[in-house]
């Protein structure tokens, strides 16, 4: 994962400074904004969750949602409860799919997606993200019997997409572009598209390679299926909420700068990478130096403005 990761380097680390830099534009801002405000009224912070993607967010064998997303939405909540004056602030867990998670932000139904969202140009017309929490781009999943290894050896082949990800995009994209004739179908979330890959109504599931990794794991399933191919996108992860609003904007970005400047990030990270999950599994996907430099960046940020 350190070497395959090292493509996205210079750009992660760009972001994330971009990301961290836009708080001194917002700090000063008074009064509490229309999120910010709803929360204090309600003493309330609705998260929204994901069932199925494992580390990011996931439910436990108690059905209780957890994960590394989650996580860092409460430490945002900390910062929340800090901003409204309201130490007592609870959590509702709403549940969203890849296909409504959107939506969900707009319709005001949750206050921060928690999941394993991809924060790119054309959805940061719609919403806002935090700082980057994560980088990962869309692979293959295969039996490990087929000789798929990368997606030009799909041709004429059928392939599931999690409806509503930028991985489906992505499939359509290398579908018109090498011409492949392929059969593209679709599932409501991460475990239906492994599914139908376990059941063979597919002969490739195609989203990030570390959902991927981590379906694999939870299904004990390595010698069954493999990850392959290329890297067929860039997704840079971020915790999703409402944009136009900067006095949430800075309470989010102060909530990261917050785990960098106490070294917070990278245990944090390998408390859902490296070491195993509370469900028994572990992906051993150790931090690429990309994304360790970019969490220090949060940290010399942090430095700074102290």
């Amino acid at each position: 994962m350190r070497c395959s990761m090292a493509m996205f380097g210079g750009l992660l680390l760009a972001a994330c400074l971009l990301a961290t830099g836009a708080t001194a534009q917002t700090a000063g801002s008074e009064g509490l904004s229309p999120t910010l405000s709803a929360i204090k009224r309600s003493h309330t912070v609705r998260l929204g969750y994901r069932e199925s993607s494992p580390p990011f967010s996931f439910l436990d064998q108690s059905g209780r949602p957890i994960g590394y997303s989650l996580e860092l939405c409460e430490a945002v909540v900390e910062e929340i409860a800090i901003e409204v004056d309201d130490p007592d602030l609870k959590i509702d867990y709403v549940k969203v799919t890849s296909d409504d998670r959107i939506e969900a932000v707009l319709q005001n139904k949750i206050d921060l997606e928690c999941g394993s969202t991809t924060a790119n140009a054309e959805r940061g017309k719609r919403v806002a993200f935090s700082p980057l929490m994560f980088v990962a781009g869309t692979k293959l999943m295969v039996p490990k019997t087929s000789s798929v290894a990368a997606v030009t050896d799909l041709k004429g082949k059928t392939v599931v997409v999690t409806k509503g990800t930028t991985n489906e995009q992505a499939m359509h994209a290398a579908d018109q572009k090498f011409s492949l004739g392929l059969t593209i179908v679709t599932a409501s979330d991460h475990e239906q598209s492994y599914q139908m890959l376990a059941d063979g109504k597919a002969d490739a599931f195609a989203t990030d390679d570390i959902l991927l990794s981590g379906l694999i794991a939870r299904h004990k399933a390595q010698d069954r299926f493999r990850v392959t191919g290329d890297y067929l996108s860039y997704d840079p992860y971020g915790i999703m909420f409402r944009k136009g609003e900067p006095q949430l904007t800075a309470v989010v970005e102060r909530a990261f700068r917050r785990l960098g400047s106490n070294r917070d990030l990278v245990p944090l990270y390998n408390k859902w990478f490296t070491a195993r999950l509370p469900t028994g599994e572990r992906l051993n996907v150790p931090i690429s130096l990309q994304l360790e430099e970019a969490f220090k960046a949060m940290d010399d940020s942090a430095s700074a403005n102290r």
